[in-house]
């Protein structure tokens, strides 16, 4: 790695993601400074020493960090060439005030399932075009920082749950093209976030995301075969553009919209 520091920065359209940063930095050194979010950091080149609360810490590839809000920590490449990361922001109230004190205990964690949930998760909010895959994805992200953070991680209860998949399933046939947020759903379901993604994926073979979206190529091709031009279907079968419906048309079915009802 060589050359300028490179940064990107946006706000996603996610509840509780305030801020998501991609940078490669060859020689930039953070002094002491704080966030009023909790910092989530994986390093994908490179690796990253840093003081947190006047105690070393170090970050590998392999590893998360949780840093809390409020807690002044500085940053510096253990390497001669830098390192590259990717940074999500979460608002304070995702993880709570009560659980600054264990991460400033132990902020990194040796997690593989947690860090290729938050890769994931980036590949997501990079398209910006998936919205209840990123709330599920970050939901199951929050789930096992907590575990962390009060030293109690734990596999997922192996139990099945109808009643709560059957109620989420209608929430998303009442609102395909419009969609509902997995937090809206929570509240009208009565059952924690992270517990309806479990819950769905074991009654349908596959996550409420992955059905939502299976479902609008439904009334896609619908809409299609109704003599619908393509460029309109996109917005009337709930997607976020053409390119996101091309997308997903295309991985179900194996052609655009366009190859699909041409004569």
């Amino acid at each position: 790695m060589s050359g300028r520091a490179t940064v990107r920065a946006w706000r996603p359209g996610v509840a509780g993601v305030v801020e998501v940063l991609h940078a490669h930095f060859p020689s930039h050194t953070y002094p002491s400074h704080t966030h009023d979010a909790w910092t989530v950091l994986i390093v994908d080149e490179g690796a990253v020493r840093y003081d947190l609360d006047h105690r070393e810490h170090g970050l590998a590839q392999a590893q998360v960090s949780l840093l809390p809000p409020h807690v002044p920590h500085d940053g510096r490449s253990v390497r001669p060439e830098g390192f590259r990361k990717r940074v999500l922001y979460l608002a304070p109230e995702r993880l709570g005030d009560n659980l600054i004190g264990a991460a400033v205990d132990q902020p990194e964690y040796v997690d593989p399932l947690l860090r290729h949930r938050i890769h994931q998760l980036h590949g997501v909010l990079e398209n910006g075009q998936d919205d209840l895959e990123a709330q599920s994805r970050l939901t199951l992200i929050e789930e096992r920082l907590g575990q962390h953070l009060r030293r109690d991680v734990i596999a997922p209860p192996d139990r099945c749950d109808a009643g709560v998949a059957v109620r989420l399933r209608e929430l998303l046939d009442a609102h395909v093209t419009e969609g509902i947020t997995l937090e809206a759903a929570s509240r009208l379901v009565h059952a924690h976030p992270a517990h309806l993604v479990r819950a769905f994926s074991r009654e349908y073979g596959l996550p409420p995301h992955r059905y939502l979206t299976g479902r609008r190529v439904d009334l896609a091709r619908r809409y299609l075969l109704d003599g619908h031009p393509a460029a309109e279907v996109a917005s009337l079968a709930g997607f976020y553009d053409q390119s996101h419906l091309n997308r997903h048309f295309r991985k179900l079915l194996g052609v655009t919209p366009s190859t699909f009802v041409k004569r």
